[in-house]
């Protein structure tokens, strides 16, 4: 037998054994093994088990080991204009609210008067004028609280505000370049296919009409697809307090005697949190009292009934009602089993005519956690959420819903709504480490004139660098970030806490596998498919084809990483019908922004799911018929802006 025969035979023997062995997939193109990896990126996406960025950097990763992306690119993502961009743009955004800039916007919101269509008008509207020079989440994140207490003060639904108040942010992020990742996405992707990016108002002439059409559409119709739930102005239903409140006393043989709240806490292991601890009518906030329990010490904390019996047995607290259960007079006895029948031990002042225990400078506050949280998935103990943080977990709602779970067995997802008890002083530090946004019990301050001068001055030189070619929007944002980090605006600890990591590690991670998408062919063999379907229809169907399939991802997965799926995608129909590359570009643009259907696609909706008591189902009442006439709207207004 020749070397040659050999050749081919052992060349045939090893085909078998890849066979046998299961391995055939090795043989299979890059462009399928790319739909493979993006597949599962998809599903793992939309499964949610695991964070976006770390589904992200895996599927990066595979395919480097699958030889998709070269080794010595895989991270040149994170030196991406477009991810620098984003980044500059978070710190700007920080600096705007810690300037008091958008405080002072607040203020004047928090004067419209009872009128419903109004206060949507101006809570909606000044969303949409915010989204468009900063993040679409950070101007929610300004607004939710000054929403939350105009619900609460003229005792509205806040499920009648919240959701339109989140869809707005998604609307104003239409308007600018710097408005929202996907702009930011697609006017880099432009640059990396034509040479020359889109600029920052660009995207204002159907960001604006966009806009505007969804603003009147929410304002006049869509608030009322918004489900009206039961719960009132506040969350004073979930988070009863009053109901829970109670005053247990140390008594002579307790052997809570002696020990500080720590060691109670470690002898209870439990986390019910003390309130406050009274003293010779002294009363001291719980955080702030570290000595040591005394007899006659009187314990304010939150407890059911179970707790109630727990706390006897273990320590020897008792509820103040029954220490006095032996008091003759039968009006008094009758208001002590009143009082624990409720879960509610009043006062002792007067036998004949007690009052409600007093909680005022408690300085509770409720927060939302929001998706990119540390909270997540993690318990109050793995937390250390009062050695690391010096918070206190009063309470967790979720669903609209109060838990009624020990607090030590709760592990926090997105959206849940905390009561939250510490220092004023650190609280606001502490919730921005936790990943948590404040909602109610929030000040809002005006900030230092000088600095808010500055910061504005300092963002107009960045747009007129990038008006006027002077500088790459990357480099303008950065730059405006430098200076507003040098002259004190934003603290440089801030600065970096406001730096959204899963974003940025979501970003830089799919860029390369996007642009796999492209280099493999994938996108191209989506295109054909595209272009055979819609061959005997005009551009636009297929425009609006590419318009629904962007919007539908969008809703499963976060809308930068639609954008650069779909971008390859839209420069493929555009080449396949011979046509500008821009308008298709316009349509992702748009599209990925529109994440109206669930409360995952987009992190405003995510934020106020629980504060807003809605669920899963509610989005798409509202979200489809606005989805639709942003649709009606952006396809006339890119054909018309940006002709084929």
């Amino acid at each position: 037998m020749s070397a040659e025969d050999m050749s081919v035979e052992s060349s045939g023997v090893e085909s078998l054994n890849l066979e046998a062995l299961g391995l055939e997939w090795l043989a299979l193109t890059p462009s399928t093994l790319v739909f493979i990896v993006l597949g599962l990126t998809l599903v793992a996406f939309i499964w949610g088990r695991f964070r976006y960025d770390l589904v992200a950097l895996a599927a990066l990763l595979g395919s480097v080991m699958l030889g998709l992306v070269p080794a010595e690119n895989a991270f040149m993502g994170f030196g991406h204009p477009a991810v620098i961009t984003v980044a500059a743009v978070l710190v700007l955004s920080r600096g705007f609210e810690r300037s008091g800039v958008v405080d002072i916007i607040s203020n004047q919101v928090l004067k419209v008067g009872e009128n419903l269509l109004l206060q949507l008008l101006v809570l909606v509207g000044t969303v949409v004028l915010l989204s468009g020079i900063m993040n679409n989440v950070g101007a929610l994140a300004l607004l939710l609280p000054v929403a939350m207490r105009l619900a609460r003060e003229h005792n509205t639904s806040p499920s009648l505000l919240l959701m339109p108040l989140a869809f707005g942010s998604l609307l104003g992020g239409l308007t600018t370049l710097i408005g929202t990742p996907p702009n930011i996405i697609i006017s880099s992707y432009r640059r990396d296919v034509t040479g020359e990016a889109f600029s920052m108002f660009s995207f204002s002439p159907v960001g604006i009409a966009v806009a505007l059409a969804g603003l009147v559409f929410i304002v006049l119709v869509g608030w009322r697809l918004t489900p009206k739930r039961s719960g009132q102005a506040s969350t004073d239903e979930m988070f009863d307090t009053a109901n829970y409140l109670v005053e247990l006393k140390v008594g002579e043989e307790s052997k809570a005697k002696g020990l500080t709240l720590q060691q109670l806490r470690d002898e209870l292991d439990e986390t019910i949190p003390v309130l406050a601890v009274v003293r010779d009518d002294n009363r001291r906030a719980g955080y702030n009292f570290h000595g040591a329990l005394e007899e006659g010490d009187i314990l304010l904390l939150e407890a059911g009934p179970d707790e109630l019996q727990m706390l006897e047995d273990k320590v020897g607290l008792s509820a103040i009602a029954e220490l006095e259960e032996e008091a003759e007079d039968p009006e008094h006895t009758a208001s002590g089993e009143e009082g624990e029948k409720t879960g509610t031990v009043e006062a002792k002042d007067t036998a004949h005519d007690r009052q409600p225990v007093d909680t005022e400078g408690l300085q509770l506050i409720e927060a939302v956690v929001r998706n990119d949280s540390m909270m997540i998935n993690r318990s109050v103990r793995q937390l250390r959420l009062n050695h690391q943080f010096g918070l206190h977990l009063v309470a967790v709602a979720r669903d609209g819903g109060r838990l009624k779970q020990r607090l030590r067995d709760i592990r926090f997802k997105n959206g849940d709504v905390l009561l939250l008890q510490g220092s004023e002083n650190e609280m606001s530090d502490s919730l921005a480490s936790l990943g948590c946004l404040p909602l109610a019990s929030r000040e809002l301050h005006l900030g230092q004139p000088r600095k808010l001068a500055m910061s504005i001055a300092i963002f107009a030189l960045a747009i007129i660098a990038m008006l006027f070619d002077l500088l790459p929007a990357a480099v303008a944002m950065s730059t405006a970030a430098l200076i507003s980090l040098l002259i004190g605006v934003l603290p440089l600890r801030e600065g970096y806490q406001a730096i959204d990591g899963p974003v940025i590690v979501l970003l830089a991670a799919m860029i390369p596998v996007g642009e796999a998408l492209e280099t493999s062919g994938g996108a191209d063999l989506i295109a054909d498919a595209l272009l055979r379907f819609g061959s005997d229809w005009p551009v636009v169907v297929t425009m609006v084809g590419l318009f629904l399939l962007s919007m539908l991802l969008s809703n499963v997965v976060n809308n930068a990483a639609a954008a650069l799926l779909m971008a390859p995608i839209a420069v493929s129909l555009a080449n396949g019908f011979d046509v500008s590359l821009d308008p298709f570009l316009m349509v992702v643009a748009v599209s990925a922004s529109c994440a109206f259907l669930t409360p995952i696609g987009h992190q405003s909706n995510t934020l106020v799911l629980g504060p807003g008591g809605y669920r899963f189902s509610d989005y798409w009442k509202l979200g489809l018929p606005l989805s639709l006439v942003v649709l009606a709207v952006a396809i006339p207004l890119i054909l018309l802006v940006w002709p084929l």
